[in-house]
């Protein structure tokens, strides 16, 4: 018996609108999603799928369900099955033990007290001329900015007691915004631009908070929360869905600045890991999302070590049908300036010209300070590249 706060936990999780699309193609339609109807024959669309509501409708045959309830209508799966595969696909195992308790991720305050601080932090830099002209100098514009969501924290030790209910209120710990020391609360983010970070359905789960001036860390992230796990999470997936899909491709950046800044050249398909390597479940996600997955690194020996590892996390999620790349710019460069002083249509005829396919990248790596005239040494490459 699976637990339904199990089963619950993982609709969570989930994207409806992803696990349809990538088995019947949908077209945006007003607030929802539509297409000629799977169950049935129709000419034209009464197949609804509701991003808000995670649920699917057709008006012509009356199918209705969740996730579940499509793959076992459309797949032919029994509830267990379906439930394995979507589990599998948000890197979730199916719990054993019946007095399973799940993280409390379905907490209905963490997600407004969120709402509420990203709505703060939107205002706030509207009001704030430093912050304001610390984006036109990184060359962002008002409707970039908008786009993204971003925002201000105020320098000010309890800034959000002014948007919740009560500052005092454990959940605001819990979500990562307030910081209990000595006896003693205080916002975690202060005099930093806010970058929201959004899961798949648009919902605001952690902040990424970079300094205006000098001040260590540069940026400062959310915590792991009960609805924010950084291994599973990339930066600009929402927003840049569409631009994805017209695209054909993602390019995994480094930063939230690299995100934004070449969102503001034409460069919507890019996204970012969040302070972390890119773990096999940021590669399962964004090889959901399409079928040409760029890499971007810097060019020295720290971005050859991350790309290695971002390597060894794809290999699993690699099938037939998909390609991954490998983009190392030139010594000193990062996303941001590059495309800054050379525009999209040269970064793009750039990640053409030199991003390198897995095999190859594999190839060489192995190669790498090896004596190929070693019989020895054949054999381990080849060891090794199985």
């Amino acid at each position: 018996m699976i637990p339904r706060d199990f089963i619950d936990q993982l609709l969570s999780r989930i994207d409806i609108v992803d696990v349809i699309d990538r088995r019947v193609p949908l077209k945006k339609a007003g607030q929802n999603y539509q297409a000629c109807c799977p169950f049935h024959s129709e000419k034209t669309p009464s197949f609804t799928v509701s991003p808000t509501k995670q649920f699917y409708h057709c008006f012509g045959c009356g199918a209705h369900g969740s996730a579940i309830g499509f793959l076992m209508e459309y797949g032919g799966l029994s509830f267990v099955d379906a439930i394995k595969s979507l589990a599998d696909e948000v890197g979730m195992s199916i719990p054993e033990d019946p007095g399973f308790q799940p993280r409390s991720s379905s907490h209905p305050a963490l997600p407004d007290l969120m709402t509420r601080a990203a709505a703060f932090y939107k205002s706030q830099l509207k009001n704030s001329p430093r912050a304001i002209e610390y984006l036109k100098k990184r060359g962002l514009t008002g409707q970039i900015a908008a786009h993204f969501g971003l925002g201000y924290a105020p320098d000010a030790w309890q800034g959000l007691s002014q948007v919740v209910p009560d500052y005092q209120d454990a959940d605001l710990i819990e979500a990562g915004l307030v910081i209990s020391n000595e006896g003693k609360r205080y916002d975690r983010f202060r005099d930093r631009i806010m970058f929201p970070i959004r899961n798949t359905k648009g919902q605001v789960i952690a902040f990424g908070g970079r300094v205006l001036d000098q001040g260590e860390p540069k940026y400062l992230n959310s915590p792991e929360t009960p609805i924010f796990h950084k291994g599973s999470e990339v930066y600009g997936l929402f927003e840049g869905r569409q631009a994805i899909r017209e695209a054909g491709r993602i390019l995994v950046v480094e930063g939230y600045m690299d995100v934004v800044a070449l969102a503001q050249y034409g460069i919507h398909y890019a996204v970012a890991t969040l302070g972390t390597a890119t773990t096999p479940i940021h590669a399962q996600k964004l090889l959901r999302q399409t079928d040409r997955l760029y890499y971007c690194f810097d060019g020295d020996n720290a971005g050859r070590k991350a790309a290695w590892r971002a390597l060894e996390n794809t290999l699993e999620a690699l099938s037939d049908g998909k390609e991954v790349l490998f983009l190392f710019l030139p010594e000193g460069e990062d996303p941001d300036t590059w495309v800054r002083t050379q525009g999209k249509e040269a970064f793009e005829q750039f990640m053409q010209r030199e991003a390198v396919p897995l095999s190859a990248f594999l190839v060489k790596g192995l190669i790498r300070d090896t004596d190929l005239s070693s019989q020895e040494a054949r054999a381990r490459i080849l060891k090794d590249a199985t």
